[in-house]
């Protein structure tokens, strides 16, 4: 159900009360809260699943030669909320170590009720860029290699925060966008929701090349993991994204990753198999590490992302 002041801004906003009917069709009137059409990914066969946050299928295919054999899957869900929902909640995956560049499992661990072997919240104090306002993949990759050298009888599932925005703006004047444009200033937190409401403005052409350059800044960054690990290694996404294409079944600009709706550009992600030396995994208890941080922290992080 909406809460009255939740009402009264769809109202006031068109395309947020068109999008929240979307929500509504493709969970087929909330008989649904993920998408049930995607796969478990934990059923699938890898040793090392490689997580590209809000990776386009189409976008990975043009901009990623990584070799192995490239097929696609149906995610669970159309943001991470869902992906997480829709793959981890009530399990005991005592057989995997999550490395992990977004907060969401930690901000929702009390109703998502996973159990891993071990957990790295790469996103807490030591992994965090506080000038890119981000985790870096470089900075994902080495809690990756970390971990696998730890924890060599383990499943990896490693969740790089790119290419989701902020985009990475290095400072070298190398982008070939602007990042004078509102919703791409890197001081500054800004959202896909204030695209879709007009409170920022960006092109799509902007957004487009912003986008893409921030899936090329993180690709050597996976491929140097790879060449690292054993085993049956994937590279997949949690979720698409959307960049001012149309929604269905009311045609709306939809930008993002918006809970609940299923568009082929929000569900369809890449699955790239990488074969190599299996490995032997065994499940144990999990560890007694336990990070914490405030809830302070895990807002802004969350704020900084895009997601508040």
């Amino acid at each position: 159900m909406y809460s009255l002041s939740q009402l009264k801004r769809g109202f006031a906003t068109p395309a947020l009360f068109l999008r929240e009917a979307n929500r509504l069709y493709h969970r087929r009137l909330n008989s649904r809260d993920y998408n049930t059409d995607g796969v478990d990914i934990f059923a699938e066969d890898w040793d090392n699943l490689l997580i590209l946050d809000a990776c386009r299928y189409d976008m990975f295919a043009e901009q990623a030669d990584l070799g192995g054999r490239l097929e696609s899957r149906v995610s669970r869900g159309s943001s991470t909320r869902e992906f997480l929902k829709g793959n981890f909640q009530g399990r005991e995956l005592h057989d995997t170590v999550y490395v992990t560049a977004n907060p969401q499992l930690y901000r929702h661990r009390d109703w998502l009720n996973t159990s891993f072997h071990a957990v790295d919240h790469v996103w807490m104090e030591e992994g965090w860029d506080n000038e890119h306002m981000t985790v870096l993949p470089e900075t994902t990759t080495t809690a990756a290699l970390r971990a696998a050298e730890k924890y060599p009888d383990k499943r990896l599932l490693v969740h790089y925060i790119q290419p989701h925005y902020p985009f990475i703006i290095d400072g070298d004047g190398s982008q070939p966008f602007d990042p004078d444009q509102a919703f791409l200033k890197p001081d500054e937190a800004g959202s896909w929701n204030q695209l879709l409401t007009g409170d920022l403005q960006a092109s799509t052409e902007t957004v487009w090349c912003a986008y893409r350059n921030n899936l090329d800044r993180s690709l050597p960054h996976v491929v140097d993991l790879l060449a690292d690990l054993d085993g049956r290694s994937v590279v997949s996404s949690d979720h698409g994204n959307m960049v001012g294409e149309r929604a269905r079944p009311f045609p709306i600009r939809e930008w993002g990753h918006p809970r609940g709706i299923y568009t082929d550009q929000l569900v369809t992600v890449p699955w790239l198999v990488v074969e190599g030396e299996r490995r032997d995994i065994v499940a144990e208890a999990p560890t007694s590490r336990d990070d914490e941080t405030t809830d302070d922290v895990v807002a802004d992080r969350l704020e900084q992302l895009g997601y508040l």
